[in-house]
């Protein structure tokens, strides 16, 4: 394909990818397969997935703040938990074989998408908490955050799932503070890809520009309808991630 027209390709994909991925995550469903489909390796693929998916969360994560849907500094040690998290599953996924964890997660994504879909819990209402913050970021940081280094798929379901069930966030705050520590685990992750040299940037660019506007309008549509489009949005990205998975 000409490289112009696979670079506009690759920039409405990731603007898809990106817009999906604000709402309910899941948008490497899209952009891994393109990524392959561009010629790339599976280890570049991953790399360059990792690093363009970041500024699309970021984009999100940017306009949640602005909108004050964030309590940032309620979340300092979740983020650092999350960090360390990441970056110990990026290092680990390098010498432990991840079968267990293919054949484990769809089972759990289609637990949480029955969850979201069927729970009266789920709504834009805060319910009662269970535990702490620290116990959360303890717990929900730092196992989320490691799985995201080492395998990836549904992280931000995994999050939004935390804060629904534990800190008795409702969805749409929910998903704001899942943006922020899936921002922070993608961080890790570029972090050791880009030192490694596996990420390339000359697909990866068009790539990010899609992402931050994508990224952006999904923010923007979260903040303003709140459950009524996440919540169907959610139950979609974890039947379908579930599925790829167990097709894989």
């Amino acid at each position: 394909m000409d490289p112009a027209a696979l670079a506009l390709l690759l920039f409405a994909i990731a603007l898809l990818a990106g817009l999906v991925d604000a709402i309910a995550g899941g948008g490497g469903l899209i952009t891994l397969p393109a990524l392959l489909s561009a010629g790339l390796g599976p280890v570049e693929a991953l790399a360059t997935n990792k690093a363009q998916g970041f500024f699309g969360t970021l984009a999100s994560t940017a306009h949640f703040l602005r909108a004050g849907s964030i309590e940032l500094r309620r979340s300092i040690t979740a983020v650092i938990c999350t960090f360390l998290g990441a970056a110990a599953g990026a290092i680990a996924v390098q010498f432990v074989a991840s079968d267990l964890l293919a054949g484990l997660i769809p089972l759990l994504l289609i637990g949480f998408g029955l969850y979201f879909l069927l729970s009266p819990r789920v709504s834009d209402l805060d319910s009662h908490r269970r535990i702490g913050d620290t116990a959360f970021a303890l717990t929900v940081g730092t196992v989320v955050g490691f799985y995201d280094g080492f395998f990836g798929p549904g992280t931000g379901t995994f999050f939004a799932m935390g804060y629904i069930a534990l800190l008795g966030h409702g969805l749409r705050r929910a998903t704001a503070h899942a943006k922020l520590l899936n921002l922070t685990s993608n961080s890790a992750a570029i972090l050791l890809f880009s030192a490694g040299g596996q990420v390339v940037w000359s697909l990866g660019l068009p790539m990010v520009a899609g992402q931050l506007v994508g990224g952006w309008i999904g923010a923007h549509l979260v903040n303003r309808h709140g459950a009524r489009l996440v919540r169907p949005i959610l139950v979609a990205v974890s039947l379908a991630v579930s599925v790829k998975l167990l097709l894989n």
